[in-house]
Order: C-alpha cells, then sequence, then structure tokens
C-alpha cells in the first residue's frame, strides 16, 4: 500500500514544507510540523485506476449478492482491495510485479493467521513471530515493504475474523480478487500506444533541459530536484524491467544507453550553473528536441554547429548533446554500464545475507515485533472485548518507509472518525444486499484519488470501506462503529508510546547521516573524474549514486518536518546545511567538467587532497549527528581554511566545503527561519 510522495519547491526554494510561514496578524495557525501533515499533496487524478478499483471491488460482491454468498464476495473483494494499492507501477511488467508477488505473501498470511483464529496465546506469538519477518523484509525495496505489509495484515485479518471452510478457500478467494484487477491492468498492454520505459527518459531528458534553461538562476534547486527524481525513476523502471526479463533485449539496452546519455548532460549544466550563467537557448532547445525524438521514437535533425564555442562548460554541453544524438540515431554504440541483472537464486541469497546483517532491519522488525505483540495480547487474552482492528491500525501505522509514524498515527486517528461517520451513514440506512453494491463501487472508486493525496484522506475512504466488507464477514451491523474508533485509538497510542517514544531514534534524523553519505560518494566521484585508470562506467555509477544520495537527504528531510518538536526542529537547522553540501557536490562536478574539457589537470595529490578533505568533512557530519548547528563544532579537519592556495579547478570546492564548515561549527540557523541558501 505504498504511497508516492513529492517534495515540490516552496516559496523560497525549499521542500514543501520546509519554509516558515508566518501568521497573519490576529488570526491562529496551527504548527509548521502540524499544517504540513494535514496538507494535501497534489497530482494528477488517476482515472484508469479508480475504474479498476471500482470494478475489481465491486463486481465480486455484486456476484456474491447475486448468488447469495455475500461473504465470498467480501473476501474476493478483500484481495482486489490490495490489488489496488499495488496497482501503481508504468511499466506493465513491473505491475505484475507490484501487485502479484505482495498478493501471494498475503495470501500465505491469511491462511497461517486464519488457523489461529480464537486460539488467545498462539495467535500471540503466530503473529508476533510474522511481525519479525514482515518489519525486517520491509527493509529491502518497494515490492518487499508492500509485501511485508500484506503478510501481516492479512493475517491480522485471518486470526481476527471467522473465514470459510476449508482453509484454502479464503486465500484463494482473496488470490482470485487480485487477479481481477491485475487482469485489467494488464487488459491494454497489447494495444498500448505508449512505452512507460521509453516515456521516462524522454522525461529524463525534459528534465534535464529545464535544469540547462535553470543554469546560473534562482530556478536551479527546484529543477536539479525535478531532475533526480525523474533519473531515480527512470532507472528504477528499466532496472526493474531487467529483473523481471533478464533477457537482454536491444531496445532496453539503447534505452540504458540513452539514459546514461543523460548524465553527462547534467555535469554540463552543473559546470554552467556553477559559472553563474545560462546555456545558449540553441542547446535547450536542442536537448528538448532529443526528448521529443526519444518519446516518439525519431530520429532528431541535425543541430547548429557549437564547434566553435570556447569555454569549457559550454563544450561539455555541446559534446553531451552530440553524444546523445549519436547514442539516438545509434551511430554510436554506447557500452551497456547497468549490464544483466545476476542470476535469481544468487540476488535471492546475497539480499538474505544483507538482511541479517543489517542493524536497521532488526531495530525496525523488532519494533514492529514489540507493538504487535502487545496489540495482539491484549486483543487476545486480556479480558476486554477488543477486535483485530488494535493490530491492523499497529501495521497500518508502523511503517517508517512511507513517511513520519508520528504524523500517520495522528493522521489515522482523524481518518478513522471522518470514516466512521461516512461508515455510521451507510451501515444505518442503506439496506443490506444489493443496496450496499453502489455504495462499494463510490467508495472503491475514490479510493486510488485520495490514496494519492495523502494518508488521512486513504484513512477516510478506507475506513467505511473495510467496514462494510468485514460486517459482511462477521454481521455486527452499526453497533460496530464506536469500538472501532476506540480500537484505532488504542493501535495509535501503542505506536506512539511502544514503537516511537521509547525508541531514541524517534527523536533524531538521519539527514546529518544522508549528508555524509552523499559527501562520501563526492569523494569518490572525485577520485574517479581525476584518475586516468579510472573506467568511465564507474564515474557515471557514482555520479548516479549521487544523484540519489541528494534524493535521499530531501526524502528524508521532508520526513523528518512532519515530526512534533523537538525532532521536526532540528530538522529545519539542517536547511542550510543541505544547500551548502550540494554546493559542494555541485562544485566538484564543475571541476570535473572544466578538467575534461579543456582546464588544466590538477596534480594526483590534489584530487587525493580534495578527497579526503570531503571524507573528513562527512566524519564532522556524522559526529554532528542530530545536532544540526549545536556548536560542538566537526573533528577530523584536514586543511587549514587560512591557508591561501593557488587557484585552480579546485578552488571552489575547497571554499564550499569550509562554507559547510563554518555552517557546522557556527550557532545554527533558528528553526523557524532557517537561511534558505538561495543562490
Amino acid at each position: 500500500m505504498t504511497m508516492t510522495e513529492r517534495a515540490d519547491p516552496g516559496d523560497d526554494g525549499r521542500p514543501d514544507g520546509a519554509a516558515a510561514r508566518p501568521a497573519r496578524p490576529g488570526r491562529l495557525a496551527p504548527p509548521e510540523w502540524l499544517a504540513l501533515t494535514l496538507r494535501a499533496t497534489p497530482g494528477p487524478m488517476p482515472k484508469a485506476a479508480a475504474v479498476r478499483a471500482a470494478i475489481g471491488i465491486g463486481a465480486p460482491l455484486a456476484v456474491g449478492v447475486l448468488v447469495d454468498d455475500t461473504a465470498s464476495g467480501a473476501l474476493v473483494a478483500i484481495g482486489a482491495l490490495g490489488a489496488v494499492f499495488g496497482d501503481t507501477a508504468d511499466a506493465y511488467r513491473l505491475r505484475v510485479l507490484n501487485i502479484a508477488v505482495p498478493q501471494i505473501v498475503g495470501a500465505i498470511g491469511l491462511a497461517l493467521g486464519s488457523a489461529q483464529f480464537g486460539h488467545g496465546w498462539s495467535a500471540v506469538a503466530m503473529l508476533t513471530m510474522l511481525a519479525l519477518i514482515a518489519g525486517m523484509i520491509s527493509t529491502i525495496g518497494a515490492v518487499a515493504s508492500a509485501s511485508g505489509l500484506n503478510l501481516l495484515l492479512m493475517a491480522v485479518i485471518g486470526a481476527g475474523l471467522p473465514m470459510p471452510s476449508p482453509w484454502w478457500r479464503a486465500p484463494m478467494l482473496t488470490l482470485a480478487g487480485a487477479g481481477l484487477v491485475l487482469l485489467m491492468a494488464l487488459l491494454a498492454w497489447p494495444a498500448r500506444s505508449r512505452v512507460p520505459e521509453r516515456d521516462a527518459v524522454a522525461d529524463a531528458y525534459d528534465a534535464t533541459a529545464n535544469l540547462l534553461a535553470a543554469a546560473g538562476t534562482e530556478e536551479w534547486e527546484p529543477a536539479r530536484a525535478e531532475v533526480t527524481l525523474t533519473l531515480n525513476h527512470a532507472y528504477d523502471l528499466l532496472l526493474g524491467r531487467r529483473a523481471v526479463a533478464p533477457g537482454r533485449s536491444r531496445g532496453m539496452s539503447r534505452l540504458v544507453a540513452l539514459l546514461n546519455a543523460v548524465g553527462p548532460l547534467v555535469e554540463a549544466g552543473t559546470a554552467t550553473h556553477a559559472e553563474q550563467r545560462s546555456p545558449a537557448e540553441a542547446d535547450v532547445a536542442a536537448v528538448r528536441e532529443v526528448a521529443a525524438a526519444v518519446r516518439g521514437g525519431t530520429v532528431p535533425v541535425g543541430s547548429a554547429d557549437r564547434s566553435g564555442v570556447r569555454a569549457p562548460a559550454d563544450r561539455a554541453v555541446a559534446a553531451a548533446i552530440a553524444h546523445a544524438r549519436e547514442t539516438l540515431s545509434g551511430a554510436y554504440r554506447v557500452p551497456d554500464r547497468v549490464g544483466r541483472p545476476g542470476a535469481l537464486p544468487a540476488r535471492v541469497a546475497a539480499g538474505a545475507r544483507a538482511l541479517l546483517v543489517s542493524a536497521e532491519s532488526w531495530r525496525y522488525g523488532l519494533r514492529l515485533t514489540l507493538c504487535i505483540g502487545v496489540a495482539q495480547a491484549l486483543v487476545s487474552v486480556v479480558d476486554v472485548p477488543r477486535s483485530y482492528w488494535v493490530p491492523l491500525t499497529v501495521t497500518f501505522v508502523l511503517k517508517p518507509d512511507f513517511g513520519s509514524v508520528f504524523s500517520r498515527a495522528l493522521l489515522r486517528a482523524l481518518g478513522t472518525a471522518a470514516g466512521l461517520v461516512v461508515a455510521g451513514g451507510i451501515l444505518e440506512f442503506v439496506p443490506r444486499g444489493g443496496w450496499e453494491v453502489p455504495v462499494v463501487l463510490v467508495l472503491a472508486a475514490a479510493l486510488p484519488i485520495l490514496s494519492r493525496r495523502g494518508y488521512g484522506y486513504q484513512t477516510a475512504v478506507i475506513t467505511p470501506l473495510i467496514l462494510i466488507l468485514s460486517d459482511l464477514l462477521g454481521h455486527q451491523g452499526v453497533g460496530l462503529l464506536a469500538p472501532r474508533l476506540v480500537d484505532s485509538l488504542i493501535g495509535c497510542a501503542i505506536v506512539l508510546v511502544v514503537g516511537y517514544a521509547l525508541w531514541p531514534e524517534s527523536w533524531h534524523t538521519r539527514v546529518g547521516a544522508r549528508l555524509a553519505t552523499a559527501i562520501e560518494d563526492t569523494a569518490r566521484y572525485i577520485e574517479c573524474a581525476f584518475d586516468e585508470n579510472t573506467d568511465q562506467a564507474a564515474r557515471a555509477r557514482t555520479r548516479r549514486r549521487i544523484y540519489r544520495d541528494l534524493s535521499d537527504v530531501r526524502t528524508e528531510f521532508q520526513r523528518a518536518l512532519g515530526e512534533p518538536p523537538p525532532a521536526g526542529a532540528r530538522a529545519a537547522a539542517w536547511w542550510p546545511l543541505i544547500v551548502a553540501v550540494e554546493r559542494v557536490i555541485d562544485t566538484g562536478t564543475a571541476a570535473a567538467v572544466h578538467t575534461a574539457h579543456g582546464a588544466p589537470p590538477p596534480s594526483p595529490e590534489a584530487a587525493a587532497h580534495i578527497a579526503a578533505e570531503l571524507r573528513a568533512l562527512a566524519a564532522s557530519m556524522r559526529s554532528e549527528g542530530a545536532g544540526a548547528g549545536s556548536g560542538t563544532g566537526p573533528v577530523g579537519s584536514v586543511a587549514s581554511a587560512e591557508v591561501e592556495e593557488p587557484r585552480d579547478v579546485f578552488s571552489d570546492v575547497r571554499r564550499e566545503v569550509r562554507s559547510v564548515r563554518s555552517t557546522l561549527d557556527g550557532p545554527s540557523e533558528s528553526p523557524e527561519s532557517p537561511n534558505t541558501g538561495n543562490r
């Protein structure tokens, strides 16, 4: 049940919500973290997904009413409901992966859970063990996260609601519902008019053209963030496609080569921006022409002659455009730097080893295990009439990879309250039977639309939907509304106490650690770029890793802003350092581009010294931890800021490194109005 969130640029160039907007005089305004939590995420309306959700969830229920077997219809609808949340991928092959794998795992969880229905401590032990497994595998990736969530959710439902016999019937019915949604998602595959992988590569070129146009202006930061997002999306799509279909495809290899050719363009644009000027309009238009050609499957016409340009950055832009054109036309055979994925057994074994030694996977697994253990014990063995809704709430809320746990708990409570009002009206005034089908159709169609607006909106619509389906299984009627609200509040309280307040990491941010990782990868990039013996593919992979690092930094920053004080305020204080680190990365990239296009190369000692300085800066960043700007001072300094050095390609890098150090050493800006660092 993954929701994709994006950080839109705010009024001052920061991700949405980072800017402090002063309240109007005489008006009460909520705290910034609360306003950010409640704010709806804008985005296009997924009309096709809404239609698939309405049919996939509503049609089985209608059939169940017609054959007088509403319980089976509800189980098929529950399976379709899970598949609707997985129906988010662009590429059709990835839709199969995103929908099928989590639902198969969920069916296994339902079988295990239903075997423990009414078994007290046995159910507690089983669900606690499943929580550890689900929590650990959730740290692997998006599909694994959805699979872990479904495993635990369906086990909780199976242990909390009576299922029809024999034991395999309920899992097979849920798989039938998921299969229906998957079938509808794949219906357009043979007649598709667009190729999502090709569109993703074209989007990367369009975003790069916007980046070039923004060079030397204040629009650079949001344009660079957009390039990072589109590149990450395109690489995820192409690499995911190869993971599903590992055979070498000529068309796929060409798209990978075209995507790799975006890297030199971004580097050239970064060098142009470092010179505080804009590239030629003809160059921007040429990149847009390449984007249109990629999207349309055509070959661009010849470009204007730019052989007479003198500035290194201009030469880099011209060379990168020529390289992209040659790759598109097929005149230049680019080596496939991504390569084929390894054999599936080897990948699974490597992932399992990494999972077992990962501190992050064990921490999250233990947090989820403790919370589910407490919740299920309260439901199963304590003499208080509580329902499966308590552990269900814990499972939904305690997902750190989906955003702030505190914010999700708050939104879950608010969304459940709103959803119960809707459910109360439906259960009270809508007659049982066929009249419930059109209501479910409307709610199901609204689900993918509101899910993209935010977790609170998702909860408000999924609550009445699940209550209607569970009522068809348990037949409790309107009397379950007040208990479900209490159960939701209890589940949120368990998460906030056992899974949040008692864990020290909840009160700190990981922004500093992610910034340090970006700086370390920049040091590796410097070593690759200025070492004649380094393969260019290694440089490209390192540069791509930096894109991912920057995306992780902004994602973590945006997540941390939704935390209440002091964590949210500490996160806001990191913003000047984020901007300063991005400047270090920009100047390092510009140095590599200038050297590759005519600037005097630095000595190997100078490159090694800069790499060491960057690593020392990363160590300082990690030592600061969550207390950004606390005044404790960084450690591990290599070079003195007072030493006068001759100007070379690394002069700007040294200046920006000193800027980061001064930000670390000096007092932080007020979290309510941190320095945005706009250029």
